[in-house]
């Protein structure tokens, strides 16, 4: 290799691991596993060792972690640099940093312990009091995040020892059981579905909104004193039963070692339990015991000297794929699913893997009948890594995705890297269909949602959101169910529909489903055409005449009224007695907001934020989702979000709740 291949590939390698530095540490949205990531780290590093004059100041050797966001929460620096560990991946590695130490130091106990996969946390109290949470950021400042640390069960408060100052560096996880029931209250909702329990541990403690902190239930484990003033402390076992006694919950199971040997058998016996733990672990730690030592061997501006991170390898089995099952998301993402001969991996059975999406099976190559690698490296979701192509059949083809629906026939539309089906009427949609129809920003029916509609399904009781307007002849099945409870619920319910068909027409299109219609588009919509009939009618020509209606976005419209099925939903909501039209508004063109476009952002006090919406677009104001250079006004409420930011960085001007009540009482 010369020396333009060597700047080549080393340009290219710390492009694609900052990359995936930005996806894990800032996104909490991984691509790859963390195998091969430390490939690519280990490429990094090997080409540094042999032509160090190449080495520069930003490589990601060189760093730590990813940047503290801004928009998450105050920065604070860190009294302790929140460094990383140094990774290693055999025992020599590991026979390697014992002996270099003994060779420094002279006696030495190490401790072994698990190295759990989550998010590193900075607990701070003063005179036993938590005063302060930080995330790890860059290493050097993070992320304040004590409101959501506070609702952290495992996150002591108040210490029954008191020292003046005391600073502890844990990891905050989730559990295997509470990741799997968040990711079913998300796609439930048709949101994003986590990765795996860490992304999801690193996205919740993230949050702006400590209630969702709570919801999700994250853990925490200690693993380290980073700070103490007022009580002495000199070993990192010391320092774990000071924390045991205040009730702080560390690592569980560490061992004490004093050779190498010893070190190693402690690393096989997490490796050989780590299956059977109700948490991810990436690795086991190895580190020095006593602090006067770790001292004495110090730090590099990256990692500790005094401790290493062995990482398990992946346990990879090779199986013959049988077929691929496709699968309709309550959102319509069509998934494919490998269907492989059953496998063992880490002590489990698995006989089937999540292949993502067309692109990817593409980019393997993978065809019915290969013999393909499957592993499980941290994961609880196994994944296929590739193909071994010199097993494959000779009259393989390559797999391609159908046209239409699986679940309804309806054709399928491309979405960037997935396929989707858009049909609102699709059976395997239907449930996040009718809590879209029934939920705040579409009809808004108190009382219906994910405990009943589940249920109303199940009886055959709703088949379309039109079904729903028909549960009142129903009200002696409901009670003798007790779908809803007894009488008085019951009647509460059903009156609560009865009132939903006064609602505006711009409320039932945004609850009818329709690819890429939100609330205000469909209140720019009905404005423009006057109501749903009219609407039905609308040419893609005259579909796109309305602002930030485009192509694509009309092209969904004119396909939902285009759809026999459909429009016989229409009719029978309009024999149920909904309003269908609604008097279009002019407005003086001398009106203050006439025009302007207004984004909104944060927790409202006075107004909802649809409500307050409505009232921008009742005088003549336009609302819109994001910030650009067209945008007039951001409204600000409580704990902003990243619009702000972009509002100032444009120069877009902010308006407070009681300045919007004023503009609009003007």
């Amino acid at each position: 290799m010369d020396v333009f291949q060597v700047k080549a590939e080393l340009i290219r390698l710390r492009k694609e691991i900052r990359r995936h530095n930005k996806k894990y540490y800032e996104l909490d949205a991984p691509e790859i596993s963390d195998y091969e990531y430390d490939k690519l780290m280990s490429r990094l590093k090997e080409l540094e060792a042999a032509y160090p004059e190449f080495i520069t100041a930003t490589s990601p050797t060189q760093l730590v972690g990813g940047a503290a966001r801004r928009e998450a929460g105050k920065l604070v620096l860190h009294d302790v640099p929140m460094l990383s560990l140094q990774d290693v991946f055999n025992r020599e590695d590991v026979e390697n940093f014992i002996n270099d130490a003994v060779k420094k130091l002279g006696e030495v106990e190490f401790v072994v312990e698990e190295k759990i996969d989550g998010l590193s946390l900075a607990l701070r109290y003063e005179d036993g009091k938590l005063i302060q949470a930080i995330t790890r950021g860059d290493g050097t400042q993070g992320e304040d995040v004590t409101e959501n640390a506070l609702v952290i069960d495992d996150v002591i408060q108040t210490l029954s020892d008191a020292p003046k100052y005391f600073e502890i560096r844990g990891e905050v996880y989730m559990t295997k059981k509470n990741f799997l029931a968040t990711n079913a209250r998300q796609e439930k909702l048709g949101l994003k579905i986590f990765a795996n329990p860490r992304n999801c541990a690193a996205g919740t403690l993230r949050q702006l909104d400590s209630r969702i902190v709570r919801e999700r239930k994250l853990s925490m484990f200690v693993f380290n004193l980073q700070k103490v003033d007022g009580v002495e402390i000199h070993s990192h076992t010391q320092a774990y039963d000071f924390m045991i006694r205040n009730g702080i919950k560390i690592i569980r199971g560490y061992k004490v070692c004093k050779t190498s040997e010893e070190v190693w058998r402690a690393i096989e016996e997490i490796g050989e339990r780590r299956e059977n733990l109700d948490y991810d672990i990436d690795g086991a730690v190895v580190k020095v015991n006593d602090f006067s030592q770790r001292e004495q061997l110090g730090a590099t501006g990256k990692f500790p000297r005094w401790a290493v991170a062995y990482k398990y390898p992946p346990d990879e089995r090779e199986t013959v794929l049988k077929k691929i099952e496709l699968s309709v998301g309550r959102t319509g993402r069509i998934t494919p699913t490998a269907v492989f001969e059953a496998v063992n991996l880490n002590g489990t059975k698995v006989e089937r893997a999540t292949l993502h999406n067309q692109d990817f099976i593409v980019g393997l190559d993978v065809r019915i009948g290969d013999t393909i690698k499957v592993y499980k490296s941290g994961e609880i979701i196994p994944r296929v890594s590739g193909v071994v192509l010199s097993k494959r059949p000779e009259n393989s083809a390559p797999y391609k995705f159908p046209e239409t629906c699986p679940a309804c026939g309806h054709k399928l539309e491309r979405e960037s890297v997935d396929y989707r089906c858009v049909n609102p009427n699709c059976p395997a949609q239907l449930e996040n269909h009718l809590l879209n129809f029934v939920g705040r920003n579409a009809m808004d029916i108190k009382g219906l949602g994910e405990t009943s509609i589940p249920k109303l399904i199940a009886e055959g009781l709703l088949k379309n959101v039109a079904d729903v307007y028909k549960l009142a002849n129903h009200r002696e099945e409901l009670l003798a169910k007790k779908i809803f409870g007894l009488a008085k619920a019951t009647d509460k319910i059903l009156a609560a529909i009865e009132e939903s068909k006064k609602n505006s027409p711009s409320k039932l299109l945004t609850g009818l489903g329709i690819f890429g219609i939100g609330s205000a588009a469909a209140r720019d919509l009905i404005q423009h055409f006057g109501g749903l009939e009219e609407l039905s009618k609308a040419t893609l020509d005259e579909l796109q005449t309305v602002p930030d209606i485009g192509e694509v976005t009309a092209r969904h419209v004119r396909e939902f009224f285009d759809d026999a099925d459909n429009l016989k939903i229409l009719s029978a909501l309009k024999e149920a007695g909904l309003t269908m039209t609604e008097e279009k508004k002019f407005f003086d063109a001398s009106s203050p907001i006439a025009g302007k476009v207004f984004v909104l952002t944060g927790k409202l006090e006075k107004f909802t934020r649809e409500a307050a919406g409505e009232l921008i677009t009742a005088r003549g104001g336009i609302v819109k989702g994001s910030v650009t250079k067209t945008t007039n006004y951001l409204v600000v409420g409580e704990k902003p979000g990243s619009k702000l930011t972009k509002a100032q960085e444009l120069g877009v001007k902010i308006l407070s709740e009681e300045d919007l009540d004023k503009l609009l009482t003007e």
